[in-house]
């Protein structure tokens, strides 16, 4: 499924294309692609809050398949291994983050499925150095959601602070908010959900939150921190009224309408407004084990490779909850 032009997804953007079986450079690997999962991220691409870097493109970075040709200095991985390929393509290694160990603010980095092409494919090729090896207690399907949800979500978590007690907030419970309330949950901390649909607050329920309901609800408490995943800069505003003193708020979005203006107060006692940025290797790495451990309950609507735009149309007007995945291969 092939993005020619940034378009609205009412305009049916993505077209099914075939094309040639990419080949992999030296450092590279082959994969034929099994699942991909879908993010928001993918719709901004595709409408275009994020500028193009590069078209046309095949979207998609939470994918899953088995390694089928081997470039000819990859080493460290054999044919038919199952892998997975998240949002971070590839990084320079050599500007002073890659070097002091911030590969997620690198200088000049790649992304899968903006930079390179991605999973709404049957074959993409990645580094060998940026693919990674799934839990083995996972499907295909169950394993697609952790490669950027999961991921991203674990990140914003981690920039949080919280860690064995505390009350954290969730605003806007899609796919990376139904995976971290249960490391939350485990970890012991009290979840308290807000969303526009009752689908989601639903699903929250069902996954243990302490409380739910909408943004102008009191939620009973002041939070110790908060995830804001729904891309909305005046929710994170009105997030950091519902902070206590010493809290901290984390933009878990790759992108954002503007914040409105705001007194001081929201930020005072040492309150503070934060984001996180992409991932790195050893991030990845470190949430699949913890995964592995936990066996995350991933919950997730499939629909077939050519149904690229309708998935994508579904969650831009919040008609599903937990995460969408296609079927490719």
């Amino acid at each position: 499924m092939v993005l020619q032009r940034q378009a609205s997804l009412e305009e049916d953007p993505l077209e099914l294309l075939e094309l040639p079986v990419p080949e992999p450079r030296p450092d590279e690997v082959r994969i034929r692609v099994t699942v991909c999962g879908i993010c928001r991220t993918d719709l901004h691409v595709v409408e275009g809050e994020l500028p193009a870097h590069k078209l046309p493109i095949i979207p998609g970075h939470q994918i899953v398949g088995m390694v089928e040709k081997l470039g000819s200095k990859v080493v460290n991985w054999s044919g038919g291994e199952r892998v997975g390929v998240p949002w971070l393509y590839r990084t320079c290694g050599e500007c002073r983050f890659c070097r002091s160990g911030r590969e997620n603010l690198c200088d000049n980095p790649w992304f899968t499925g903006y930079d390179a092409d991605g999973g709404f494919a049957e074959y993409m090729v990645a580094p060998a150095d940026f693919v990674y090896r799934l839990p083995a207690n996972y499907t295909d399907v169950e394993a697609a959601p952790l490669l950027c949800a999961g991921v991203i979500g674990y990140q914003a978590l981690q920039a949080t602070g919280l860690q064995s007690q505390g009350k954290l907030g969730l605003f806007g419970f899609g796919s990376s908010a139904h995976i971290v309330i249960q490391v939350a949950r485990h970890r012991g901390l009290e979840v308290y959900v807000v969303s526009r649909t009752e689908k989601e607050l639903a699903l929250a329920r069902e996954l243990g939150a302490h409380w739910t309901g909408r943004i102008d609800e009191d939620m009973g408490a002041f939070l110790d921190a908060g995830i804001v995943f729904a891309p909305s800069g005046e929710l994170l505003v009105e997030a950091l009224k519902k902070l206590d003193k010493g809290g901290r708020i984390v933009s878990a979005g790759i992108y954002t309408t503007p914040l409105p203006g705001f007194d001081y107060s929201l930020i005072y006692p040492e309150k503070c407004l934060t984001s996180i940025a992409h991932t790195t290797r050893e991030n990845v790495k470190r949430f699949l084990e913890i995964a592995a451990e936990l066996k995350i309950k991933t919950q997730s609507n499939v629909y077939d490779l050519d149904d690229a735009n309708i998935a994508l149309l579904n969650i831009k007007r919040s008609k599903v909850s937990g995460s969408s995945v296609l079927r490719v291969g």
